[in-house]
């Protein structure tokens, strides 16, 4: 023996080596919807089913929405001000022809 272990002897750490970078990946998918308005739990939990969590991760990514729940486009932002009458039209028309590039 030349004192070095092989990472499989140990039943135990074999799974360490696996579940710690799985369990992170669920973490940060926990986080990322509940940031987006979506049930964080439940996706954390799908993700960490052994075998089908890989495909629950592809579902999630396909399924989550492109910005989190609540934030508004600059858009909507310059709509809602000039309902509010802090800007007049012809600064809503500018800005917002700025705002689609036109």
């Amino acid at each position: 023996m030349n004192g070095y272990m092989h990472p499989y002897a140990f039943p135990f750490f074999g799974m360490l080596i696996w579940w710690i970078p799985w369990l992170i990946l669920a973490y940060l998918v926990y986080q990322d919807a509940e940031k987006r308005g979506m049930n964080g739990l439940l996706w954390f939990i799908l993700v960490i089913i052994p075998m089908l969590g890989i495909l629950f991760l592809i579902i999630y990514i396909v399924l989550r929405e492109s910005k989190p729940a609540g934030e508004k486009t600059p858009l909507e932002i310059l709509k809602e001000r000039y309902a509010r009458g802090e800007i007049s039209e012809e600064e809503y028309r500018r800005m917002k022809e700025e705002l689609e590039g036109g």
